[in-house]
C-alpha cells in the first residue's frame, strides 16, 4: 500500500537534466533514500522499449552498475520473474533482488505500464551480498503521434544495510542518468529495430 500511496503524491523536484533526460527526486516517508523519476522522449515504438526491458539477459549492457541478471520464471510473454545483482562501490557490499515484471496496455489510450516490484523468496540470499526487500519500479510509456514515445520511470527503493550519503546521491542522480543514456544506445541496436510483441499494439 505504501508504494501505491507514494506514487499518487506530487512533490517531485528536478535534480538534473541532460540530453532531454530529466531526473527528479522526492522524499519518501520514514526513509533517508529519495524516490526518483526519470522522464524522456524516445524515437521508438512501445514494443521496442518493452522488449529491451524484458530482455533480462542483456540488461547489464545498459542498466547502471548491473552485474548479473537472469530470468527465474517466465509466466507469459508479458510477465516474468528475474534475479539481478547490482555492483556497489567499496566499502559497501553488492545488492541483489528478485523482481516481478508485469506489462499491461490500456486498450483505449494505448498507454503501456510496466510494473516491476521486488519480491521475497524464489532464490536463497547469497553470502556477502545484501538482499533488497523493498523496491517498487514502474514504467509508463505513452505513444505519441510521430511514432515516438514519452517515457516516465519511477523507482522507490530501500537499499538495506548501511549506505553512506555519497553513495545514496550517486545512485539517485548519476545512476538514472547513465541508465537512460545506456538505454538510448541499447535501443539503437539492430536486435531491437523490427521487434513486435503480440501483447502490445504500437
Amino acid at each position: 500500500m505504501q508504494a501505491t500511496v507514494s506514487f499518487a503524491q506530487d512533490g517531485w523536484k528536478l535534480s538534473t537534466t541532460k540530453n532531454d533526460i530529466r531526473v527528479y527526486t522526492r522524499p519518501v516517508a520514514n526513509s533517508k533514500i529519495k524516490a526518483i523519476k526519470v522522464e524522456c522522449s524516445l524515437p521508438v515504438r512501445p514494443s521496442q522499449l518493452v522488449y529491451v526491458i524484458m530482455d533480462i539477459d542483456h540488461g547489464s549492457e545498459w542498466v547502471y552498475h548491473g552485474k548479473d541478471a537472469r530470468i527465474l520464471k517466465r509466466v507469459s510473454p508479458s510477465e516474468l520473474y528475474y534475479y539481478s545483482e547490482v555492483i556497489v562501490p567499496w566499502p559497501c557490499e553488492n545488492r541483489e533482488y528478485v523482481a516481478h515484471i508485469m506489462v499491461n496496455q490500456n486498450p483505449k489510450t494505448k498507454v503501456v505500464t510496466v510494473d516491476a516490484p521486488c519480491i521475497l523468496g524464489m532464490v536463497p540470499a547469497r553470502k556477502n551480498i545484501v538482499r533488497i526487500t523493498h523496491s517498487v519500479g514502474k514504467w509508463i510509456i505513452n505513444p505519441t503521434e510521430n511514432g515516438a514515445i514519452k517515457v516516465s520511470y519511477e523507482l522507490e527503493v530501500d537499499p538495506a544495510g548501511s549506505v553512506p550519503a555519497w553513495l545514496v546521491n550517486l545512485f539517485a542522480t548519476q545512476g538514472p542518468m547513465e541508465t537512460f543514456e545506456g538505454l538510448k544506445v541499447q535501443l539503437k541496436k539492430k536486435d531491437y529495430k523490427d521487434v513486435k510483441l503480440p501483447f502490445i499494439v504500437d
